[in-house]
């Protein structure tokens, strides 16, 4: 969680490679808008179009980041161009780069009609905004003609001003493009080179004006299982509470359990009630997370993504309510695993280990199965990928101390 321009803004990285697929669809179950990022160089990429599609199922609003304008080959409207092609929403750049490769400086902002450049010293962290070089701008003026031309045709506010030919102010023009990446007709794209830090405070600066915040979607809805019928709960701390599990980890042997609030509050020592399993649960520490340290809250509301403590059955889809007021979230449907291979501890010291690291790795991430095959006598590891197997046996070594040897499994042969 960070704050920005007094907004607080709650970030998930989640991994881009294909293998990971099952974080990226957990995220975008909780999350109330996006940011995805391309490469300049490799443009569209067919994971990108993976996540783009699963954000689109969960009908998350987008912004587009094209990064690596630094490098050899990048073309800024090149990307833009394939992204048109390839997903059915208006790509709208809202940012024009100010050189391209080793000359990139900077951004031009089309709404403000300023230029933007980062100063190399402090890795991005100060910046200046100056009136846009005389060379490029007939090329700013035609591409701002263009956002302008898209708006109208999305905007009947911003058609009227247009034909009548007078001027759309800074203001009209966040309003509109706001209007129209809630609604997933366009997305807003800007540029930069995350490595140096250039183009990130307009990044954020978009969030808050574009993307929506918790008030801006409509209210979840749910399944009551006592009444037998759907209910919805809207963004407020005085709703019954509704929550969803969509992550579980195992933090120095302790279960921590990612919550994202929807209605309600939760404060520390409270009793609650999962309405997936039909238990009741208590909440021992709420803790905000920053990246690798966390910070211990006593409360958390609408809208908060938050880790927890003490919730001992919970695992990955789970609803977390008010048990005088249940409701049952849409749980998170889980990809079925793709790749296997066969397992065995080294010494029998090993094998008790196993077994409890492979309960917990399970509980973690559903996608990872593990089966006994009796007619092979082998223990069978599956997951999304080889990378995905790759990174479980690691970890069985580094956080479990669990050594194994790893094979193909064998196939019973059969008349």
């Amino acid at each position: 969680a960070c704050t920005w321009d007094n907004h607080e803004i709650q970030i998930i990285d989640t991994p881009g490679h294909v293998d990971f697929t099952m974080e990226v669809e957990r995220c975008l179950r909780v999350l109330d808008g996006t940011l995805v990022v391309f490469c300049a160089v490799g443009g569209v990429e067919p994971q990108s179009e993976t996540v783009w599609h699963q954000a689109d199922k969960y009908g998350v609003p987008k912004i587009a980041f094209i990064n690596k304008m630094d490098r050899v080959g990048a073309d800024y409207f090149g990307t833009i161009k394939t992204m048109g092609e390839r997903f059915n929403s208006v790509p709208l750049p809202i940012q024009m780069p100010l050189g391209e490769e080793e000359h990139f400086k900077g951004i031009i902002d089309l709404i403000k009609q300023k230029a933007v450049t980062w100063d190399d010293s402090t890795l991005g962290s100060s910046f200046s905004v100056s009136d846009i070089p005389s060379d490029v701008f007939p090329q700013v003026k035609e591409h701002r003609e263009k956002l302008i031309e898209s708006l109208a045709e999305m905007d009947d506010y911003i058609a009227e001003k247009y034909l009548e030919g007078t001027v759309i102010s800074e203001k009209e023009m966040i309003r509109a493009i706001r209007q129209a990446t809630i609604s997933l007709k366009a997305v807003p794209v800007m540029c930069g080179s995350a490595l140096r830090n250039k183009g990130i405070q307009p990044i954020l600066d978009s969030i808050v004006y574009f993307l929506p915040s918790p008030d801006d979607i409509p209210p979840v809805r749910g399944f009551n299982p006592v009444a037998k019928k759907e209910e919805v709960r809207c963004s407020r701390d005085d709703e019954p509470l509704a929550a969803l599990a969509f992550k579980i980890r195992q933090d120095e042997g302790r279960k921590l359990t990612y919550l994202r609030v929807y209605s309600g509050l939760i404060k520390v020592g409270d009793a609650v009630y999962n309405a997936s399993i039909g238990k009741k649960e208590k909440i021992a520490r709420l803790l905000k997370m920053h990246a690798n340290k966390r910070e211990r809250i006593d409360r958390c509301g609408a809208g908060d993504i938050v880790a927890v403590l003490g919730l001992k059955d919970t695992t990955t889809g789970n609803t977390i309510c008010d048990e005088s007021r249940p409701i049952l979230l849409e749980p998170i449907e889980f990809y079925k695993p793709v790749i296997s291979q066969a397992i065995e501890a080294k010494t029998p010291a090993d094998q008790e280990k196993l077994t409890v690291a492979l309960a917990k790795l399970i509980e973690e991430d559903p996608t990872i199965e593990v089966k006994y095959n009796e007619e092979t006598a082998q223990t069978v590891i599956s997951g999304m990928g080889e990378l995905h197997l790759e990174i479980v046996i690691d970890r069985l070594k580094r956080d479990f101390n669990a050594h194994v040897n790893i094979g193909k499994p064998r196939v019973v042969y059969r008349e």
